[in-house]
């Protein structure tokens, strides 16, 4: 994430200028500065800056719902992609000197939701679908050309969903839902008999497959969607069951060495997700790691280094998380932004509708 003083030096005063006067001093106040999707209270959807006491820094249209928004780690530009399986993701620059640029999934393509740029900025990676040949690909984005398509590779999956760049600066780690969709029939899941989700480690530069990792068969039916990076470099991952009954375990972790497994939550607190995790988070330093269930209106926090929870959060339709300085903060689809460590909550509502994710940017 940014500091305040290289992401405000980047933003400029072309940035400062495109704000309503409040909405500047909002930014100047904000001690901690958050992105989402979001719906606004007028019916539409936009990609929003918000402060960590609920206030609306900047918005930016989109012409459908959104996901998720990655942020490049040296130049700020922002993309949010749209909710799959969506075919557009809007491309926002905080400098205020450029307007919003729409990106179109090509022919025969759509998005999954996230994406995660190259360490120098200079390229964006996109989960997309081969959705006739039911194939999870990468999208190869040049994010100093105007974001023209300049190729793909493999997932070695299908339906992949989040994909996130590895501390070594050029593997990527991307979940593979193992769920096949197809824009003609809208979000209908179209094998959960046949389904087979993966964890897989890709070499970017190159598009060549380090490891894939398979749970075991009789979870087949465990869609593996959602990653976050701890201290030591593994890959925790939230599933999504799509079986029609039982109660099996949702969270897990992979290491790069070939080792995945699924933590073993207590009952209870595995029964408040309903099967349903929607994101994961790790916290600053990666030392707890945060899942949420917008189906269960229950959010953890897990301690990383014992895989035992520290405390839980009732938030209803709560989903998206990120990290705060001391915990985590959560956002819901009924506008509540709210920090939450050790058991400690400070709720506030917002007039617009959070969608499943939440990144830190300040």
């Amino acid at each position: 994430m940014w500091q305040r003083r290289a992401f405000l030096k980047a933003a400029g005063v072309g940035f400062a200028a495109s704000l309503l006067p409040g909405r500047a001093a909002a930014l100047e106040r904000a001690e901690l500065v958050f992105a989402s999707s979001i719906e606004t209270a007028a019916g539409g959807y936009a990609a929003a800056l918000v402060s960590e006491t609920g206030a609306l820094i900047a918005e930016v249209a989109l012409p459908d719902r959104g996901h998720d928004i990655t942020f490049s780690p040296l130049t700020g530009q922002a993309v949010v992609f749209a909710r799959q399986p969506g075919t557009f993701a809007v491309v926002f620059d905080p400098k205020g000197k450029s307007p919003p640029v729409t990106l179109t999934s090509i022919e025969g393509r759509h998005f999954y939701g996230h994406g995660a740029f190259s360490p120098d900025g200079r390229l964006l990676y996109v989960t997309e679908s081969d959705y006739e040949a039911a194939r999870g690909v990468i999208g190869v984005y040049d994010a100093t050309g105007g974001f023209a398509r300049i190729g793909e590779f493999d997932t070695f999956g299908t339906g992949p969903h989040e994909v996130l760049l590895m501390p070594d600066g050029r593997t990527l780690a991307i979940a593979n839902g193992g769920i096949e969709t197809h824009p003609d029939y809208g979000r209908t899941e179209l094998n959960l008999e046949t389904m087979e989700p993966s964890l897989a480690f890709v070499d970017a530069p190159t598009g060549e497959l380090v490891g894939l990792l398979k749970l075991e068969a009789a979870l087949h039916q465990l869609s593996i969607r959602h990653l976050a990076v701890d201290m030591r470099n593994r890959v925790w991952f939230g599933c999504q069951f799509r079986g029609v009954s039982g109660t099996p375990q949702l969270v897990g972790y992979a290491t790069m060495d070939g080792e995945i497994r699924l933590i073993e939550l207590p009952p209870d607190q595995l029964g408040s997700l309903r099967n349903y995790v929607g994101s994961v988070a790790a916290g600053k330093g990666g030392e707890m790691i945060a899942v949420s269930s917008p189906e269960g209106n229950t959010i953890l926090a897990i301690d990383a280094a014992t895989a035992l929870p520290i405390s839980a959060l009732a938030l209803d339709n709560g989903c998206g998380i990120a990290a705060d300085a001391v915990g985590f903060m959560a956002s819901s689809g009924d506008g509540e932004l709210v920090g939450f460590a050790q058991g400690e909550v400070t709720p506030v509502r917002m007039n617009v509708k959070f969608d499943n994710h939440l990144r830190r940017v300040i």
